[in-house]
């Protein structure tokens, strides 16, 4: 229960820069945001970020001080944190999987839309989850939750304390899940946050929300307006898929550079491009869903970082893909394109993170569910 030492989530991206065999960072061109085929944006004057009730496009940068909400302040409530743990031993929905250490996986000749992974095994995970649950709790009450993905995350929890005290975002409780292990194709991680299904979804409402709610004695609220997930990478995509499939269980999506590439395995006809089939494809032909979506991508995100050259793992054209997808629906979102900025750039969210919070949580009003 102890925020003192408590280090912040992987990304995931080790295996992404195995395969590449370099930075992918280091190696992704610089985006211009006014340049051909993206979105029209607002540029807001440098180091500021967007109104919390401003929907659309936004630009940012290039430099990114961090909010005030993101330093402990003398006064404010601070909520306590439970450290859970959880084993697949006990999983009906994740047995566990991984890949074999410095393997990756080679594109199929016949379709190079498909990634091939050999070194794939069944292997046990074991790992926390971290609540943060807020001074402001009323025993007894069905509180508004936030899911985060690669948790733990503590700035999350400052972040909160601090929303909470001024009463910009509800008394809500934080469920940051660490990632499964591994990353990208053939590992659990991968398999749990690229898979393009209600999956992930249903194994955190049927075994990690049961468990919090055993452990840290809330009670969790089922209004799905009540309900949001957010994440960074494949996090950030396996956020939006808890909603995009289960919108009867998630309403709000926060998402940092997100991967709305072709990154699913193992590869499914029914989405043959994965999350990249989400803009170009599944909002497009699918009636609006009630959600509301905070996005961030920075100008030097991830360009094409494994062998495949499939033309669906640019990072920027796809998260602003999504926001041109999003927009022609009539959904209420906030896109923000972020100069200076690399994938799920740290100074970036230290900036943004309070504001975001806010905007995904406009219009929430409290039931007694």
């Amino acid at each position: 229960m102890v925020r003192k030492g408590m280090r912040m989530g992987s990304m995931g991206l080790a295996g992404l820069l195995l395969a590449a065999g370099t930075a992918a960072q280091d190696r992704a061109p610089v985006r211009n945001p006014e340049g051909p085929g993206y979105v029209q944006a607002t540029e807001m004057p440098n180091g500021q970020v967007p109104a919390a009730d401003a929907n659309g496009n936004f630009i940012i940068g290039p430099n990114h001080p961090a909010a005030a909400e993101m330093s402990l302040h003398p006064g404010v409530p601070q909520g306590r944190i439970f450290v859970l743990s959880m084993t697949s031993a006990h999983s009906k929905y994740y047995p566990g999987i991984a890949r074999a250490p410095h393997t990756f996986g080679t594109p199929d000749p016949k379709n190079p839309k498909r990634l091939m992974v050999t070194t794939s095994h069944p292997a046990p995970w074991t790992r926390t989850v971290t609540v943060y649950v807020p001074r402001q709790y009323v025993p007894g009450a069905g509180a508004p939750f936030l899911v985060e993905q690669d948790g733990p995350d503590p700035s999350l929890f400052t972040a909160l304390d601090n929303l909470i005290a001024e009463k910009k975002v509800p008394a809500l409780v934080a469920i940051s899940i660490a990632n499964g292990g591994g990353d990208a194709q053939g590992s659990e991680r991968g398999l749990e946050y690229d898979t393009m299904s209600g999956k992930y979804a249903e194994w955190v409402e049927h075994e990690v929300l049961p468990l919090v709610e055993a452990k840290c004695h809330v009670r969790l609220t089922h209004d799905p307006d009540g309900r949001a997930a957010m994440g960074g990478s494949s996090g950030a995509a396996a956020a939006f898929m808890m909603a995009w499939y289960h919108p009867e269980l998630y309403r709000r999506v926060l998402s940092y550079s997100g991967t709305y590439v072709n990154q699913q395995w193992p590869w499914n006809p029914q989405t043959p491009d994965g999350a990249w089939d989400l803009a170009h494809r599944l909002i497009p032909a699918s009636p609006r869903k009630p959600l509301r979506i905070w996005m961030e991508v920075g100008d030097r995100d991830l360009y094409y970082p494994n062998d495949m050259r499939d033309g669906m793992h640019d990072w920027v054209v796809a998260n602003e893909d999504m926001a041109k997808a999003l927009a022609a629906k009539g959904y209420a979102y906030q896109f923000v394109f972020a100069r200076n900025a690399g994938h799920v750039d740290h100074a970036v969210k230290m900036q943004t993170l309070p504001e975001a919070l806010e905007y995904v949580w406009q219009g929430y009003r409290a039931t007694k569910n």
